[in-house]
């Protein structure tokens, strides 16, 4: 069966700006990955593949013709070498998706779980965006009342002590054994300064804090896991970086106490898969979010997600980002992602 590859770009629009450590988003421009047996061309598979500025390492002036090259590779010899592959993971996430969800019918439905059915909820945390202190409190309270038991905040780009007070005013929300507080630094603290940051933050009963330096500094990241008295998630660090050829080293080096997975980063399920074993083998914790994906995207990872025994709040709320979405639709009820069937 010689398969056929299409794109078709697409510009989605935030309901409001997408704020991080990098800056602030108002659209997201991605491109749809369609593939179809020229026998039976009513058949379509599509995945998504989407960049975030200054973190994807398709944020290059030549992704574009790159993609159009690598399409016109596969429709010429259906195979891609691996080191292209590994310059261009979100692409390689939209394609294997894509092929996935033709193999499986077109119909969406790539693993069947009682999710996939509609039957049950993925425990997801609710995600509150940068924004002023007073506004971040603010949305904390509306997740807590939404039914979320745990909340992730962005943090390291606003003073420190009033970050603190912030956390602590939403500590109150909730009895402290229930309500599960994660931060993430995205690699905003100076490896000089982290400790005395965590020992601080330490006070709140925080749960983890992602990446609190920038990725590449080995050594530094190695003596904050050690010490740290909150437990570390490595994130933007395993952008970049095999698996197979220099994963293990990674994680043995530096003694993380989770990996936190995005897909789309990592170059798709089956890589994701094998950060997860490396992470088993070594006793390392790990979870997996979206990485501002539209519905597409989020499905496939949802729905591979709900295939494995998970045991924490995963990362999936950002499927309301977009004035406008893709099918499938999913909703949040009582902190779980919801596939609507």
């Amino acid at each position: 069966m010689s398969l056929r590859f299409q794109i078709e770009p697409h510009t989605l629009v935030y309901h409001k700006p997408a704020t991080t450590s990098r800056g602030a988003l108002s659209d997201r421009k991605l491109w749809l990955v369609k593939v179809f047996d020229p026998e039976y061309p009513a058949d379509i598979g599509i995945g998504e593949c989407g960049i975030i500025p200054k973190l994807s390492p398709e944020d290059r002036p030549d992704f574009e013709q790159t993609l159009l090259e690598v399409i016109e590779k596969l429709n010429k010899e259906q195979e891609i070498e691996p080191e292209i592959w590994e310059q261009n993971p979100a692409l390689r996430f939209a394609v294997e998706t894509a092929i996935l969800d033709l193999e499986t019918g077109s119909m969406k439905t790539f693993f069947e779980t009682t999710y996939s059915r509609g039957e049950s909820g993925i425990w997801i945390n609710g995600l509150v965006w940068m924004a002023s202190l007073e506004e971040m409190i603010e949305e904390a309270k509306a997740k807590v009342q939404a039914g979320f038991d745990c909340i992730k905040f962005k943090v390291g780009t606003q003073d420190f002590d009033s970050e603190c007070r912030m956390i602590e005013q939403v500590r109150k929300l909730g009895d402290a054994g229930n309500l599960q507080i994660r931060l993430d630094a995205n690699g905003a603290f100076l490896p000089q300064d982290t400790l005395y940051f965590l020992k601080e933050l330490n006070r709140f009963g925080i749960h983890s804090i992602e990446q609190p330096i920038k990725p590449n500094q080995w050594e530094e990241m190695e003596e904050i896991c050690a010490k740290s008295p909150i437990p570390i998630a490595l994130d933007e660090e395993l952008i970049g970086i095999n698996p197979e050829n220099n994963g293990a080293k990674l994680l043995q080096k530096i003694k993380p106490q989770f990996i936190i997975l995005k897909p789309s980063l990592l170059g798709g399920l089956a890589q994701s898969d094998k950060w997860i074993s490396l992470a088993e083998n070594l006793g390392i914790g790990w979870w997996a979010t979206s990485a501002l994906e539209s519905n597409i995207g989020l499905n496939a990872i949802a729905q591979w997600l709900s295939a494995k025994p998970i045991s924490m709040p995963q990362g999936l709320g950002t499927g309301k980002l977009y004035q406008t979405n893709f099918d499938p639709e999913t909703e949040i009820v009582e902190g779980k992602l919801w596939l609507k069937i």
